[in-house]
Order: structure tokens, then C-alpha cells, then sequence
């Protein structure tokens, strides 16, 4: 189901990626009028073409990546976050939405969100022929270890900075508890966002806080013995 709190102009912004993307691929629009019904029906269109592919034009993976997260539909963005995948690269596919979630507007940062989680998919040879020539699959395309620190630090710096509590909600229930998960670089930011959150009015954002706080370092005595 779609997020209730979408605006009126999330559908309209959607058709258009959506119509672009169909127009990229030289898929005939469908008819109907400009509203979220019309932009499902062309994703529906694009979805088989887009998977079917040995490899997809370079002008195509930026109106892909806006699709996906202008999709107000977290049960439907895959379409376009999956192909962009193969045939482009989980890195990059990552990397635009860390973008995104960087320097986009709220409803462009919850929709990174909401891609974010399908970029993840697992990639199977015979689910795409963009997976690789002879099913084999240049490693460097999917090397992304480095893309998810990033989208940690900008999560929790979108947390720290977002007015909205939606916003602050959403980014920080997807970060991990674990401090293990986080770079050293980035321990002292994930400290000073759990203890923001530990004193956050919503229950949810505090009990992310206190999953975190099991396991926060030892505090250090002034003699150095714990």
C-alpha cells in the first residue's frame, strides 16, 4: 500500500519519471489520465522490457533512479530499483540514492528510503541477461561496502538536521543498533545521535536509542580500568 502521508503531488511527479522512463525505452504509453493509476499502468509496461535487456542506455539511469524514488509505492519501487541494478551496478544504483537522501527534498529522502531497502536485492544470472555476459558479473559493479557508510552517515546527519518528525523516524529506524555495523569513523556521530534519541519525545526513536545504548562502549574511568 502506498504511504498515507504521500502529497497530492507525489503521484503527478511519479507519472512523469514513469513517462519518461516508458518514452526512454520506446514503450507505448497506455492511455488514461494523469493520475497514480495511469503512472502504475506504464510502470507495469516498462517492468518486463527493463529485466529483459542485455544492457540499458546511459540517459536512461537517471529518469530509473528518480522512478524509484518518486514510486510512492514501497511494494512496487523494486521495478525500477532492480534493473537499475543490474544493468548499471548496486554501487551506483546506491551511491544516487544516497544522493538522494543527502540534498533531496523529505518526500525524495523518504522515497530514497524506501529504494534503499530494494537496491539490496539479490542478483540471480538468469533473472536478467544485463547480470553479465556468460553469467559472469564484473565484481566491481556491486561493491558497495563503502556506499553503505555513507548512507549511515547521512541518515543519521538527516536525523540530527530534519524538523520533521516523520523524517527523523524514518531514517532512524532503518540504522542498524549494532555499533559493530558502523565505520570507527563514524562512532562518534552514531554516540551523539543515540543520545539525541534517547531523550526524543517518540517512543519509537527512543527505544532505537535504547537497543543502541546495549551496545555502546564501556565507559573509562579517569585511571584508564573500566
Amino acid at each position: 500500500m502506498a504511504e498515507d502521508e504521500q502529497s497530492d503531488t507525489a503521484p503527478r511527479s511519479f507519472l512523469t519519471c514513469a513517462t519518461e522512463v516508458a518514452r526512454l525505452l520506446g514503450v507505448e504509453d497506455v492511455a488514461g489520465e494523469a493520475n497514480d493509476r495511469h503512472a502504475r499502468l506504464l510502470a507495469h509496461a516498462v517492468r518486463k522490457p527493463l529485466l529483459e535487456r542485455a544492457s540499458l542506455p546511459e540517459e536512461l539511469f537517471a529518469p530509473l533512479m528518480a522512478a524509484s524514488v518518486y514510486d510512492p509505492d514501497p511494494s512496487f519501487c523494486r521495478w525500477f530499483v532492480e534493473p537499475a541494478v543490474y544493468a548499471f551496478g548496486r554501487r551506483r544504483a546506491m551511491a544516487a540514492l544516497v544522493d538522494y537522501l543527502r540534498t533531496g527534498t523529505d518526500a525524495e529522502r523518504a522515497g530514497a528510503v524506501r529504494a534503499w531497502y530494494c537496491a539490496h536485492v539479490p542478483l540471480h544470472a538468469d533473472r536478467s541477461p544485463a547480470y553479465g555476459s556468460g553469467g559472469v558479473r564484473d565484481p566491481a559493479l556491486d561493491e558497495v561496502q563503502d556506499i553503505k557508510d555513507a548512507w549511515l552517515e547521512a541518515a543519521m546527519r538527516v536525523f540530527a538536521e530534519a524538523t520533521d518528525l516523520r523524517m527523523r523516524h524514518r531514517v532512524l529506524l532503518g540504522l542498524p543498533t549494532s555499533r559493530a555495523a558502523y565505520p570507527p569513523r563514524l562512532h562518534d556521530l552514531l554516540e551523539s545521535t543515540r543520545a539525541s534519541a534517547q531523550t526524543h519525545p517518540d517512543q519509537h526513536i527512543r527505544r532505537w536509542a535504547a537497543a543502541a545504548d546495549h551496545d555502546a562502549p564501556e565507559p573509562v574511568s579517569p585511571t584508564g580500568q573500566l
